[in-house]
């Protein structure tokens, strides 16, 4: 290092290398008869944010070698240059990182910001000059397609399961490139695949010796599919079921306000519900004490509780909740002296607010119209209404009811299935073949899959016949499917992150620019 400058511009370094001689990079011979020198400028990894430019003073030498075809050659310094390279080895590396993650103009500005500024063209040509990594050997592979343009055109993505990165993208779908490259890699043991007929067609020509597992995920969007044509072609029973009326509320009983109100219980409002009041009371109580035992203080307990130290202290008191619930239970209201004749009109078929209001207010009530609409409002949940007919659902809902595992539904949906089931032997059928295929599923007992199939045949469903043909062509990796640990979940991780990389390029990065990109971003 021989000056360093600092200008607007960024900081300027001046070097030149001490070596007294040079090695010829062709014959390996060492010189040290120098032809010439001149200035090579290197850009280099930016310096809190400013720009570093090395402006390095290299000589040329003559090689003395008379065999080597190199007359002349450029000394090079280790870690520093490379033959016609503007960038330094870590600054290379640097946007070659960039040009991975965000490919050309997103990469551009995120350089610059970072104060390396490069063009788009720049970071395309780094990222074209990666070389491959080896692909290994691949015992578990993954196959699935994405779309490079949706409904036009295809490409097929290989995972290695085991490694869990991508290994390499062919273009198309089509079963011949993934003959050709199966063929290159007899190690292959297993392929998971989705059930495409292309991809199993490669996959027998190009590995024979191959077991292929169809992915356990498409098998239940396939038997989900089957199920909802099923479910629609039977809507009319759900109809027939869900039509039928039932009441909304209980009926209203002609003395249930007499007064005095059945309040045997304080805690309880006069809906039979435990009082708002009461159910703070338990809770606070509960934490105070609580904390007491933990070894807090009074002011920890009201800093963590956010209550006032006497409303801490009045808890940490109390030798009992019901302590506290006796003032809690005991307040006096000032509608209490007119609840009597609230109940007694009510009773006889009074149900506006606001004329009940008026009455009591000439019997001497002065509290608000809002007090009496809050005292009445529980009533009016016990009125009974006129039944009514419950709208069916929708064909996909009742799939989503056949589908979803018994324990997790909820007891109105399990309760509305059950009624279905006991209307239509069809979608009973269904439920129950759908059921006995998700226990295939969990317990990877795909060795049930032939008797199950059989049991489909004898039911009245031809959207399930649709589906027991097809698996029927594919039956040995469907088998596999359903014993099998291994899936294509990680292929479709993969695609997910291949559909990102699509977005920051705005969908238009050649093939070639994009296989790059997938295979060098795990």
């Amino acid at each position: 290092m021989e000056l360093v400058e600092r200008s607007v511009g960024g900081i300027t370094l001046h070097a030149r290398a001490r070596a007294a001689d040079g090695l010829c990079p062709h014959c390996g011979s060492s010189s040290g008869r120098v032809h010439g020198r001149y200035l090579r400028r290197l850009s280099d990894a930016a310096i809190s944010g400013a720009r570093v430019v090395i402006e390095l003073l290299v000589r040329r030498f003559r090689c003395l070698n008379a065999a080597c075809a190199a007359v002349t050659f450029v000394e090079q310094v280790a870690g520093l240059t490379s033959p016609h390279a503007r960038f330094t080895p870590l600054l290379r590396g640097m946007l070659t990182s960039i040009a991975v993650a965000l490919a050309g103009r997103p990469g551009s500005r995120l350089a610059a910001a970072l104060g390396v500024p490069v063009a788009k063209d720049t970071l395309l040509r780094l990222l074209r000059a990666l070389p491959e990594q080896p692909v290994g050997q691949v015992r578990v592979l993954g196959v699935d397609d994405f779309a490079l343009c949706k409904g036009d055109s295809y490409s097929t993505i290989l995972v290695d399961l085991e490694q869990r990165r991508p290994v390499d993208v062919l273009p198309g779908r089509e079963a011949e490139p993934l003959a050709a490259w199966l063929a290159g890699h007899p190690e292959v043991e297993i392929i998971c695949r989705d059930r495409g007929g292309a991809y199993a067609e490669g996959a027998r020509t190009g590995a024979p010796q191959a077991a292929q597992i169809a992915d356990g995920w498409h098998l239940w969007k396939n038997l989900g599919d089957a199920v909802e044509k099923t479910v629609g072609a039977h809507h009319a029973c759900v109809r027939t079921v869900f039509a039928k009326t039932i009441p909304v509320n209980r009926p209203l009983e002609d003395d249930i306000w007499q007064t005095p109100p059945p309040a045997a219980d304080a805690t309880l409002d006069v809906c039979g519900r435990e009082r708002r009041l009461v159910t703070r009371t338990k809770e606070r109580y509960a934490a105070v004490q609580q904390l007491l035992t933990d070894g807090d203080s009074l002011e920890a307990i009201c800093r963590t509780l956010r209550l006032d130290r006497s409303t801490v202290r009045r808890f940490a008191r109390a030798t009992s909740i019901d302590e506290l619930l006796v003032n809690a239970t005991n307040r006096v209201s000032i509608l209490d002296p007119y609840t009597a004749h609230l109940h007694q009109r009510w009773n006889d078929g009074c149900r506006d607010s606001a004329q009940l209001h008026e009455e009591i207010r000439a019997l001497g009530f002065r509290g608000s119209i809002q007090t009496t609409r809050r005292y009445l409002r529980p009533f009016k949940s016990f009125t009974a209404a006129p039944a009514e007919p419950r709208p069916a659902p929708r064909p996909r809902r009742v799939v989503r009811w056949i589908t979803t595992n018994p324990g997790n539904l909820p007891d109105e949906d399990a309760l509305a299935l059950k009624e279905i089931r006991a209307s239509c032997p069809e979608l009973d059928a269904v439920t129950q073949h759908v059921r006995d295929f998700a226990m295939m599923m969990r317990d990877l007992t795909g060795s049930e899959l032939p008797a199950w199939m059989e049991r489909v045949e004898h039911d009245d469903l031809p959207a399930l016949h649709s589906l027991v043909n097809g698996l029927r062509r594919d039956q040995d990796a469907v088998i596999a499917g359903l014993s099998s640990s291994w899936s294509s979940g990680q292929v479709e991780g993969q695609n997910t992150r291949v559909k990102r990389i699509k977005r920051d390029g705005y969908g238009r990065a050649n093939f070639d620019l994009l296989r790059i990109r997938i295979l060098h971003r795990s």
